[in-house]
């Protein structure tokens, strides 16, 4: 890696989830969140590089979610081009440019923002357009079990 990461990106759905909806018969949605992940984004804070969260979707539990991990940005109903514009604001914000964030997403509305960060990566579970971006790091684990940690402990903080 040539250029100095300064913010982490991660989308959630299939990243750090296993890309699973499951619902109640009450219509009350749950997610599986994955602790190593969550630890490796509190290793990045205490290692000085800013966090966040880009998301299509918007949940009250996304939410719970970057407050327990105290993410600096959160960027909820994000989709196609959205996701971008997002980490575009953040590198204005961060006086960064986009060539000093680590993005990993694994569907086709991440993309646009996995092509133009210094450093991507996707889970083992993404979609054959995800892993055909060039120069993405394809990584061994899935979303929801330790991709993010894999993608931290071995390609960031290495």
């Amino acid at each position: 890696m040539s250029t100095k990461i300064r913010v982490f990106l991660t989308d959630v759905d299939g990243v750090m989830t296993d890309a699973g909806m499951y619902y109640s018969t009450s219509g009350e949605e749950f997610k599986k969140f994955n602790t190593h992940d969550g630890m490796g984004m509190m290793l990045l804070k205490e290692a000085g590089i800013k966090t966040g969260i880009l998301t299509t979707e918007n949940t009250t539990i996304v939410e719970r979610r970057a407050k327990k991990l105290k993410v600096d940005y959160l960027y909820q109903g994000v989709g196609f081009g959205g996701k971008l514009k997002a980490a575009l604001e953040i590198c204005a914000t961060e006086g960064i440019s986009i060539q000093e964030v680590a993005y990993i997403g694994d569907d086709i509305n991440c993309i646009e923002l996995l092509s133009q960060v210094g450093l991507a990566a996707c889970p083992a579970n993404a979609t054959k357009k995800v892993k055909s971006i060039p120069g993405i790091i394809h990584l061994k684990n899935s979303g929801g079990n330790g991709a993010i940690r894999e993608f931290i402990d071995e390609y960031i903080l290495a």
